[in-house]
């Protein structure tokens, strides 16, 4: 078996000139390595396009905010006011699963809506009061002092 394993020489991997595939063999007929300084330009183009992609990352996302400033505003706002309702309603189903606050709190609205058309809705003077009251709630919110 000693006999059968060959040396191999040294292979000067700096020279320029494509070094033949296949030892033995007619430098002409078998297919040349590329040297070795020649880079694969696919694979370094795509490289350096990452590269300048992430070195780039922190100055396009400060453009990307500041220039969709509204809208990002505007979709957050909505994602928040869904994540909040569905908060409310799973809170508000879990209290109506305790026994007695469901009927409980049926009681309470039935006796709050009971008193405010005793007290607001059945003679016309209370209900030019709740519209002024009304009126005046809108105007604090809108601003207006008319």
């Amino acid at each position: 078996m000693e006999a059968n394993l060959q040396e191999t020489e040294a292979v000067d991997t700096t020279l320029a000139t494509p070094i033949g595939a296949l030892e033995g063999s007619a430098l002409g007929t078998q297919p040349l390595l590329p040297p070795a300084t020649k880079p694969n330009t696919k694979w370094q183009q795509i490289g350096t396009q990452i590269s300048d992609f992430l070195s780039n990352l922190p100055d396009n996302t400060v453009r990307f905010f500041i220039e969709y400033n509204q809208p990002i505003i505007t979709v957050a706002l909505i994602v928040a006011a869904i994540v909040t309702l569905k908060v409310v309603f799973a809170v508000l189903d879990s209290i109506n699963d305790i026994p007695l606050i469901y009927p409980t709190f049926e009681l309470i609205g039935i006796g709050y809506t009971t008193w405010f058309v005793f007290r607001y809705l059945i003679q016309a003077s209370t209900r030019q009061e709740l519209a002024a009251q009304i009126q005046s709630i809108k105007n604090e919110i809108s601003g207006s002092s008319t």
